[in-house]
C-alpha cells in the first residue's frame, strides 16, 4: 500500500512539474536586442514590436518586453548590448543581429545562463538559439524570375544592394545573381550600397549612372526603389523596371506611373512585422511549448493586380506590414 501510494506521489508530483512547464509567463521579462534603426523598414519592425508587446504586457501576458537598440551596426557594440541584458535578468532575448555569426559567443552566453534567445530576419547560427527566417537568396532570385518573364529578351541589370556586412545583404545578392546565371539574357553592368534607405541609394545611383549603358531593370533589396527612380528621372534617363521593396514611398510612386502610363513591377520584402512573431514565439518557449529550433516565414509580394489594396493599408513613410498575433505563431510553430 505504501508502495503504491508512493507511486501515486511521485506520478502526482511529475503532473504538477509537467504543468508548471506549462505555467503563465505573466513574471517573464523579454528583451528585443536590434542592431540597426536607419531606415524606414527597422523603423517599422520596432513600431509594431511596440505595439503588439505593450498590449501582451498591459494583458499580463509578459511582465516587460524592452527594446534596445545599439547606435552603430557594430557587431561588438551589439554584444555588449546582449551581455547588459544577461546581467539585467532577462528571461528571453529576441536578437535582429547584425551578424549570423560573430554574436555566437555572446548568445551561447545567454543560453548557458538559462535565456531563451529567439533570432529573427538577422539570424544567428549558434545551435542553442531559435531562428526565425525569411529564404532571402529565393526573395532576391523571385526579382530576377519576374524579369524574365517580363522581359525574355533580357538586358542590362544594375543591382542596388543593402547594408554592407550584414548577412540579409549578402543573401538577397547571392539569390539576385544566381538567378542571373541562370538567365544570361541579363548583365548586372553596375553594383552599389544603398543601405535600404532612399536618400542613401538614390546618391549611390545617381554616382554611378553616368557610367552605366542603358539600363532594362534595377533588382533591389528594399528601401531603395524609390531614391533609384529619383536619381533616374534628375539623370534625364529613362524609368526602368525597377523592383520595389514594399515602402509607401515606393508604392505610392508606382502608383502614379501605373495611373500615368501603365507602369508595370513587383514589389517584395519580408514585412517589418515579424518581430512581432519572434516575440510570441519567445513566450510560447518560455511558457514551455515544444518549438522547432528553425521557422519559416514566406515574404510579402506586392503584384500589379493587387498594388491599390496594399497602398491603401500602408501608412505614409511606413512599410506594407503584416504582424502576428499569438494565435498565427502557434500555427507557425505547428507548421500550418
Amino acid at each position: 500500500m505504501l508502495k503504491k501510494t508512493l507511486c501515486c506521489t511521485i506520478a502526482l508530483a511529475a503532473l504538477m512539474a509537467a504543468g508548471s512547464a506549462m505555467a503563465d509567463t505573466k513574471d517573464k521579462k523579454i528583451a528585443l536586442s536590434n542592431n540597426y534603426a536607419g531606415n524606414s523598414w527597422r523603423q517599422a519592425m520596432l513600431k509594431s514590436w511596440d505595439k503588439v508587446t505593450k498590449q501582451a504586457v498591459a494583458d499580463g501576458v509578459v511582465a516587460a518586453a524592452d527594446p534596445f537598440t545599439t547606435s552603430e551596426n557594430q557587431v561588438t557594440e551589439q554584444a555588449a548590448q546582449i551581455q547588459n541584458l544577461i546581467l539585467q535578468g532577462y528571461n528571453a532575448i529576441v536578437i535582429n543581429a547584425a551578424s549570423p555569426d560573430a554574436l555566437n559567443g555572446v548568445v551561447k552566453q545567454a543560453c548557458d545562463a538559462g535565456i531563451t534567445v529567439v533570432s529573427f530576419d538577422g539570424i544567428v547560427t549558434e545551435p542553442c538559439a531559435w531562428r526565425i527566417a525569411v529564404d532571402f537568396e529565393k526573395m532576391g532570385a523571385s526579382e530576377v524570375e519576374y524579369l524574365a518573364k517580363k522581359m525574355p529578351e533580357g538586358g542590362n541589370l544594375l543591382e542596388i544592394r543593402g547594408l554592407a556586412g550584414v548577412f540579409v545583404d549578402d543573401a538577397i545578392s547571392k539569390g539576385i545573381n544566381s538567378e542571373v546565371a541562370k538567365n544570361p539574357q541579363f548583365k548586372i553592368v553596375g553594383s552599389v550600397h544603398g543601405d535600404w534607405a532612399q536618400e542613401v541609394a538614390q546618391k549611390a545611383v545617381a554616382g554611378i549612372l553616368p557610367s552605366l549603358p542603358e539600363i532594362k531593370a534595377v533588382v533591389t533589396q528594399g528601401g531603395d526603389g524609390y531614391g533609384a527612380a529619383q536619381a533616374f528621372a534628375a539623370a534625364g534617363r529613362p524609368t526602368p523596371t525597377i523592383i520595389m521593396g514594399n515602402r509607401q514611398d515606393e508604392l505610392q510612386w508606382w502608383k502614379e506611373q501605373k495611373d500615368k502610363n501603365g507602369y508595370e513591377t513587383m514589389s517584395v520584402s519580408i514585412a517589418p512585422g515579424v518581430s512581432t512573431l519572434a516575440f510570441w514565439v519567445a513566450q510560447q518557449i518560455l511558457d514551455g511549448k515544444e518549438v522547432p529550433k528553425d521557422l519559416t516565414v514566406p515574404f510579402l509580394r506586392i503584384d500589379q493586380d493587387n498594388l491599390e489594396k496594399a497602398l491603401e493599408t500602408t501608412e505614409k513613410g511606413g512599410v506594407a506590414n503584416v504582424e502576428y498575433s499569438l494565435e498565427d505563431a502557434q500555427k507557425v510553430i505547428a507548421g500550418k
